[in-house]
């Protein structure tokens, strides 16, 4: 059995005041809905740096001591995709939206009166929960199913 595979590693990150979180209202079709601003991570890069840097392309804000607080993953055709979810409410900058979609600032209990994406909650739940690590989604009798940890 192999011990690599190849894996395609990307960031999320709350980025919030409070109970009031910065949400993106995405433009691709692949993951459309509100969610957190994120994106690739290059190669060669840190995790931490990919997520600061990503946040400013996305949003305009600099984060600062951006908090890891889970991963999300699920299988892909050729190996795995992860994502690594990071958490900040120390930021400096002017607000911005940028090609991957429209950036507003949401209150947690106005959630429901957005359109959200699909495993938003899931998402949210391992950022904010301390007792869990990891968001999966894992391939039974050809469903997908979600596993939390």
């Amino acid at each position: 059995m192999a011990r690599t595979e190849q894996a395609e590693l990307t960031v999320l990150c709350l980025v919030h005041n409070g109970d009031t979180y910065l949400l993106q209202n995405r433009k691709k079709q692949d993951w459309k809905g509100y969610t957190l601003p994120g994106g690739h991570i290059e190669i060669g890069e840190s995790i931490v740096d990919a997520v600061v840097r990503e946040i400013k392309e996305e949003t305009g804000l600099t984060i600062f001591n951006p908090r890891l607080r889970g991963v999300k993953q699920f299988p892909t055709e050729d190996g795995r995709y992860i994502v690594f979810l990071f958490c900040a409410d120390e930021y400096e900058g002017k607000l911005i939206s940028s090609e991957e979609g429209t950036m507003h600032w949401v209150q947690r209990s106005e959630l429901s009166n957005v359109h959200l994406v699909n495993d938003f909650h899931e998402l949210l739940q391992v950022i904010l929960d301390d007792n869990l690590n990891e968001f999966q989604y894992v391939v039974e009798d050809d469903k997908w199913k979600i596993v939390m940890k």
